[in-house]
């Protein structure tokens, strides 16, 4: 906890306005990459507390976000309380788009931390899988995906499945990562039709 508080970044985050120390991440990678446009299409998923749906929405995004915990409003984002996996929240997710299509998902999320390595590490590739399965079936073709997945079990086989539905893949560690975290961000490039 006294490692938070004092950390460079959530400082920034507190003084700058973002909901999470979490944005810095994001904002660095779009320097980078330059994933987001004006007037597009972006799917947060894991939403809370908002820092990344900030980030995007500053670069003119039109962001869905979804989370099963609830978020305070953002103003230019339509947030969806549920989870991505049920029906209810994916015809919402539907109806929020309009007819439009997706040019970007995004995900932060983690599970809830027990302690026990094995067990975090195959909740975290759960997520991430589940994330991956959203983006096959909703994601526009050559349409593009940011994940954070944390190295360990599982990763090299999540890797290789971005693979197979990604032109390209690249990892991604932003500076705001604490440099002891095994979180890395995986970006999909170019989502490719597999079906």
């Amino acid at each position: 906890m006294r490692e938070h508080v004092s950390d460079f970044y959530v400082k920034r985050a507190k003084s700058e306005g973002y909901r999470s120390r979490s944005a810095f991440k994001l904002m660095e990678i779009l320097e980078k990459d330059k994933l987001v446009r004006p007037g597009m299409t972006l799917v947060d998923l894991g939403s809370t507390p908002g820092g990344w749906s900030q980030v995007a929405v500053e670069n003119g995004a039109r962001v869905i976000a979804l989370d099963i915990l609830p978020m305070m409003p953002i103003e230019g984002v339509t947030f969806i309380l549920g989870d991505f996996r049920e029906e209810d929240a994916l015809s919402r997710l539907e109806e929020s788009l309009e007819g439009r299509e997706i040019d970007l998902v995004i995900s932060d999320m983690a599970p809830n931390i027990t302690g026990v390595d094995v067990t975090d590490q195959a909740r975290s590739m759960h997520l991430v899988e589940l994330a991956l399965d959203f983006c096959i079936t909703h994601l526009k073709p050559g349409g593009n995906f940011l994940v954070k997945v944390f190295q360990g079990s599982g990763y090299e086989d999540y890797l290789k499945a971005m693979k197979a539905n990604f032109g390209k893949v690249s990892a991604r560690k932003p500076k705001a990562s604490r440099d002891r975290s095994s979180e890395v961000y995986l970006l999909g490039m170019g989502k490719i039709i597999t079906h």
